[in-house]
């Protein structure tokens, strides 16, 4: 098949600058009555105007396993890879994005632009016992902010994807008093700069290809049993 070639103008998004990085969320401590404020634990039978003690509330249940849940500002659990699960933004500065100059050993200098990155959500700790018994925290929300050193002149904008995340949660009990519950929270994010820009490309142009003929093939007949049927003449 003759190929044939245009001189095409496109309009796609351009990357200007792409790179990963792992941020880790400081470490939310929840220590003592004020910490089980802060957490406010429900439980199946709530009881109004008191703070429920995970570690007296689960007792005699065995073991107490703690999981920390990414959420909503309600509290309702998300995806967290999925797209706004958690906030990825430009933190807006005064005055624009700062030229900053770099020299390498070479010789050469290259100027790049400082951009602020803020990252927030929010979680709930749920704290379960062995036999299956569990209450959880009212939301709680983290956030984390970040300079990166990247070519972003003015016009582009800034992408950011979470692209791993895992949130880990500790409980520290003493008998029946609840010491703390530490919250972890480590991420992975693809942050990016881009413009829409239109280029002009030399192409092909597609066309569909051609179906694999499809034959049906015959469908078979069971074998008979000619001995007794249709049988002989009697």
């Amino acid at each position: 098949m003759k190929r044939l070639q245009e001189t095409l103008c496109i309009k796609v998004p351009k990357v200007y600058d792409w790179v990963t990085r792992q941020v880790d969320v400081p470490v939310q401590s929840f220590s003592g009555e004020n910490g089980l404020t802060v957490l406010d634990f429900e439980g199946p039978s709530p009881t109004p105007g008191d703070f429920l003690n995970p570690c007296v509330e689960l007792a005699n249940g065995g073991a107490l396993t703690v999981h920390c849940i990414i959420t909503d500002e309600n509290g309702n659990p998300v995806a967290p890879l999925a797209p706004n699960s958690i906030l990825c933004t430009e933190i807006p500065q005064i005055g624009g994005r700062q030229n900053v100059n770099f020299d390498f050993p070479n010789g050469d200098t290259v100027t790049l632009q400082k951009v602020k990155v803020l990252k927030k959500g929010y979680f709930v700790v749920r704290v379960s016992n062995a036999r299956g018994k569990s209450i959880t925290s009212v939301p709680q929300p983290f956030a984390v902010a970040e300079k990166f050193y990247l070519c972003a002149p003015s016009g582009t904008i800034l992408q950011c994807e979470i692209s791993e995340i895992e949130c880990d949660a500790d409980i520290i009990c003493d008998n029946n008093e609840f010491i703390q519950i530490d919250v972890s929270i480590n991420m992975c994010q693809n942050v990016q700069t881009e413009a829409t820009v239109k280029l002009e490309i030399t192409a092909d142009f597609c066309h569909p290809r051609q179906e694999i003929p499809f034959t049906c093939p015959p469908k078979p007949f069971p074998p008979q049993c000619p001995d007794i049927f249709p049988g002989c003449d009697n």
